[in-house]
């Protein structure tokens, strides 16, 4: 033991020394490494936005909320219509040609959005309301075609209506038991209390969102929140943060594509980028064996102002 301490003393011989606290040092760093996030959390930080919610739409704007209730009941929102995996619509289906792998997995959901969105709530509701539920026993005793009456007049009222005291007002009309239906739709609404009726489920924890999330996206008012946001598509929505803020710059490559032609037209823009990003991933994987594309950097040394060999 002797030996190998002697050993130690003459190997380092000469070297000079200091104490060192690796305790101390560790918590200055963190300390200071905190002081530092906390001054850019401060003043770089991204604004805390409420979250969007049934109640907000329907106080803000009951009209567009009630004309998005009334589509849903006609199966002509954009949810109802959508396509797989909601619904066994085409609307929002993109394809080239046959290729469309939108439709492989199916219509998964299920999506009735008139028993989801709007007769499904107001029917758990019900029970003490002796005129919603006439209401509702109307509605659904009454034909196809005298459903789709009653709510086409009622649709087209509703491009005059006016929200007045937390309802909408629309001028006379065939409407049947719609305005019923809608009114107290509207008043769940502004309640608080469809969002929670929407995400109701047999499950223990109720964090599926899917449904509110898809009425909310049928009317005008979530996508009007989004501009405001700057988080449209049109925007470079994918990589920001609310508010304009920057956010995840490593997905500006994908939203590139959205901004140029021919993708900022196309209807199948989403299906062209996966496309194209997919392809230009298989090329950045094959360049080993490409000929020609693996020697560019040989003719063109770009590395070379950021790597070069140690030869000292």
């Amino acid at each position: 033991m002797k030996a190998r301490q002697l050993d130690q003393d003459r190997y380092y011989a000469g070297v000079p020394m200091v104490s060192y606290d690796l305790i101390k040092e560790l918590v200055l760093a963190v300390v200071a490494s905190g002081v530092v996030v906390l001054l850019f959390a401060l003043g770089l930080s991204s604004p805390d936005v409420p979250s969007a919610t049934i109640k907000g739409w329907a106080t803000a704007d009951p009209v567009d909320f009630v004309t998005t209730a009334t589509s849903e009941l006609a199966g002509t929102s954009p949810s109802a219509s959508y396509g797989p995996p909601y619904s066994d619509g085409s609307d929002s289906v993109q394809a080239i040609g046959p290729f469309a792998p939108q439709r492989w997995a199916g219509n998964s959901i299920h999506l009735d959005a008139a028993q989801e969105f709007v007769l499904g709530p107001l029917g758990t509701v019900s029970a003490d309301d002796p005129t919603l539920s006439q209401a509702i026993a109307t509605y659904e005793g009454a034909s196809t075609d005298q459903q789709q009456a009653w709510l086409s007049a009622y649709s087209d009222a509703l491009a005059n209506a006016t929200a007045e005291d937390g309802s909408v007002k629309v001028a006379a009309g065939q409407y049947g038991p719609v305005p019923v239906l809608t009114a107290k739709l509207l008043s769940l609404a502004r309640s608080g209390t469809l969002d929670g009726l929407l995400l109701a489920s047999p499950r223990f924890y109720q964090t599926n969102y899917t449904t509110p999330l898809l009425f909310l996206g049928d009317g005008t008012y979530f996508a009007n929140l989004a501009e405001q946001q700057h988080l449209l598509g049109s925007q470079w929505g994918m990589m920001n943060e609310t508010g304009n803020y920057p956010g995840q710059s490593w997905l500006w490559l994908y939203t590139l594509w959205y901004q140029v032609p021919p993708f900022n037209t196309a209807l199948n823009a989403d299906l062209l980028v996966i496309l194209t990003m997919g392809l230009l991933t298989t090329l950045l994987a094959l360049v080993p064996f490409i000929p020609i594309l693996r020697d560019i950097p040989r003719w063109i040394p770009i590395h070379r102002f950021i790597w070069r060999s140690n030869d000292w």
